[in-house]
């Protein structure tokens, strides 16, 4: 029997994907080995950087599993942010081969996993409370925030290696100057007087 944890983050941002992680872990395994877990938001990004490198060490040695999607922009532009959400947790599922029959799922918020999985429970501020949401909620922003800095490589006016896509004052002052690239949502912006 596996627990799963599911968080998303990227949520809200104007530019850049939103990203799923799912982490799996035997039951009797001892989440205290990574230290104080809580809501990637409210720890650095070092130490998010570390327990991140401490997971894919773990996955080396096939002591947990965990995997992030990345849903583009444009699959939230055409389809909307929830749609692209729920696209997101089927993914990682199927990339972490979570079978219905034999895992309890912990997501966070309002999330929801497909009907198969029986045995789920949405947990409010789970990424708090509940130490693998916690591990799947870094694993998403880590990988996120990674990515938003590979775009920024692309997208050298907008600043995404700061921001990672969030309406700040420096992004949308630059969006105001410049317009808006391939990565933003439109959808998020469309009441955005430029």
């Amino acid at each position: 029997m596996h627990i799963i944890g599911i968080d998303e983050a990227g949520r809200g941002p104007l530019a850049g994907p939103v990203a799923v992680g799912a982490v799996a872990l035997p039951k009797n395994f001892i989440t205290e080995i990574f230290g104080l877990l809580k809501d990637s938001k409210k720890l650095s990004e070092k130490r998010r950087e570390e327990i991140f490198t401490q997971m894919q060490i773990l996955k080396k040695e096939k002591k947990i599993n965990f995997s992030v999607a990345l849903v583009s922009n444009k699959v939230i532009d055409d389809k909307g942010i929830v749609f692209a959400i729920k696209k997101g947790i089927e993914e990682v599922l199927q990339k972490i081969s979570a079978d219905p029959k034999i895992c309890r799922v912990y997501l966070d918020g309002s999330l929801k996993a497909p009907e198969e999985y029986k045995d789920q429970e949405t947990i409010i501020r789970g990424d708090e409370l509940i130490p693998i949401i916690s591990l799947a909620s870094i694993a998403a922003k880590v990988t996120r925030d990674r990515h938003m800095k590979e775009l920024a490589q692309i997208h050298t006016s907008y600043d995404f290696e700061i921001h990672k896509g969030y309406g700040t004052k420096t992004h949308i002052s630059l969006i105001k100057k410049i317009g808006l690239c391939d990565v933003h949502r439109k959808t998020f912006l469309k009441n955005f007087t430029l």
